[in-house]
């Protein structure tokens, strides 16, 4: 039956031909949806061809960095009273990042009007400083004396803090950077926001990569063990404080996965810096050159900037500079390393410079800006893998790419691609690598990266960008629940 078996293999052509269109348009339907969903994917603001573009956002469980949404610059709806706890307020160039976001968070809420009371420790006699004086009527300062750990009396600040809200006008949100207020003292604050700038979780990447450069004549730490306890006991304790904010989208995913905490009490608003001091200045760059000597033949120049201490990855950096100083003399003819900050570490970067290192020692942000324009890339070698560093976010505002560890917080925030910069394990060779590979790349591709990672800092992580979303936050906070006053919880783009 010849006619038969040729109708059979018609038939079966015709169902292998509709299978194949039909596993087509699945395929083209599966693009289509990842092509929407190829940005952040979440409900909140992935737009569909056929939702308004005008459709309201609820901040409270918006999941992506509030830096991405654009807020007024207009002056805001309500001013608030507002209180910050935090250990100490920052003096000078001595001050860590927790501290520098104090300073530049809430001096720019204080200029935006609102009423800022700060709790914070007095000056001991071992920094021999005086508090430092701002000409803002509106900024309050209240002191005490630190424990003897260097931490808030919680006694001290709680009775401070109970004084100010006893009067005719309570503060409408309190915050705390990190434990300043513990949780303890914070249960029944339903209008209070802790910003933090490192968790356990976080930490225990740090410990790991500690114990994996332990030099065998080091004893075994037993932080590990310890570590995971802490993690539980956050975990639990976490739950006391009534809004989150966490400083890197890492941190914020942590905060609602791992310590499940409800998604509408998560808020990540990345750290910002501020752009009117950090930006690029060719001729402050040069001028930063001559006076510390940096000879002309040299044609890469690499920064650091911090404290010289071993968490910081000094270690790391240095035993992969000495060995490509010794190993290739070409690389030790073309390069210089300028390191601003103090610690230990100082006096051994000076043994081995030898014409390919300068420690210029701890620099305040006018210096650090020229600095920052003097240098042709920006390299953190940090072991930390909690917080978002300053200084990354100050190298990109000045123009600069920067190189640093392969942590979360980093690669998740900061440098998201290769275009603006490189990346690398916590290891000597990987760093030697990452070296060896700024130093073959050379001025023009480092001048390119750099032009986007100014792109990306001025879209993301100035501290303009920061107080907006910090100043919607505390005005959500204040009016949430309160039918009599504007929904300020809800966005429109």
């Amino acid at each position: 039956m010849p006619v038969a078996k040729d109708q059979m293999a018609i038939f079966r052509f015709r169902c292998f031909c509709f299978t194949i269109l039909l596993l087509s348009t699945i395929s083209s339907i599966s693009f289509l949806f990842w092509y929407q969903c190829s940005g952040p994917c979440n409900s909140s603001e992935t737009q569909m061809p056929w939702q308004k573009q005008s459709q309201a956002i609820n901040l409270l469980s918006h999941a992506s960095a509030w830096n991405h949404l654009s807020f007024s610059a207009q002056p805001p709806p309500k001013l608030l009273k507002v209180a910050l706890f935090v250990k100490k307020w920052p003096h000078r160039s001595h001050a860590g990042g927790l501290e520098r976001h104090a300073l530049t968070l809430h001096l720019a809420l204080a200029r935006r009007g609102h009423e800022l009371h700060v709790f914070t420790a007095s000056p001991t006699a071992a920094n021999n400083a005086s508090f430092p004086r701002y000409p803002m009527t509106n900024l309050h300062f209240h002191l005490s004396q630190p424990t003897s750990a260097g931490y808030l009396d919680q006694a001290i600040v709680w009775k401070q803090l109970q004084l100010q809200n006893s009067t005719s006008r309570p503060f409408d949100v309190i915050h705390t950077e990190s434990v300043g207020l513990l949780h303890t003292r914070a249960r029944n604050l339903t209008n209070l926001a802790v910003t933090w700038h490192g968790i356990a979780y976080e930490t225990v990447h740090t410990d790991i990569i500690q114990e994996l450069l332990r030099s065998p004549e080091e004893p075994q730490s037993y932080a590990l063990a310890e570590r995971v306890m802490k993690v539980v006991d956050e975990v639990r304790f976490f739950q006391n404080y009534a809004h989150h904010v966490g400083t890197s989208d890492h941190a914020g995913d942590v905060l609602r996965r791992i310590y499940m905490i409800p998604v509408e009490r998560v808020h990540v608003i990345l750290n910002g810096v501020d752009e009117e001091i950090f930006k690029p200045d060719s001729v402050k760059g040069m001028e930063f050159k001559r006076k510390f000597g940096v000879p002309g033949r040299k044609t890469l120049v690499l920064g650091m900037a911090g404290r010289l201490v071993k968490d910081k990855g000094h270690p790391l950096m240095f035993e992969a500079l000495k060995q490509l100083i010794a190993e290739n003399g070409a690389f030790r003819n073309d390069v210089i390393l300028l390191v601003a900050g103090d610690g230990p570490w100082a006096a051994r970067y000076k043994d081995l410079g030898a014409g390919s290192i300068i420690v210029l020692g701890p620099l305040d942000h006018v210096q650090l800006a020229s600095f920052y324009n003097a240098i042709d890339i920006f390299v953190n070698p940090t072991l930390r893998a909690q917080g978002l560093d300053h200084t990354l976010l100050e190298a990109m505002l000045s123009g600069k790419p920067v190189m640093a560890t392969r942590v979360a917080s980093i690669t998740g925030s900061v440098i998201v691609g290769g275009e603006m910069g490189y990346t690398f394990s916590p290891t000597v060779a990987s760093l030697k690598k990452a070296l060896s590979k700024v130093w073959e790349d050379g001025r023009e591709v480092l001048e390119k990266k750099g032009e986007a990672c100014r792109q990306r800092g001025l879209q993301l992580f100035t501290a303009t960008k920061m107080t907006a979303a910090y100043e919607r936050l505390f005005l959500c906070i204040s009016t949430a629940g309160n039918r009599d006053e504007q929904d300020l919880c809800q966005y429109r783009g």
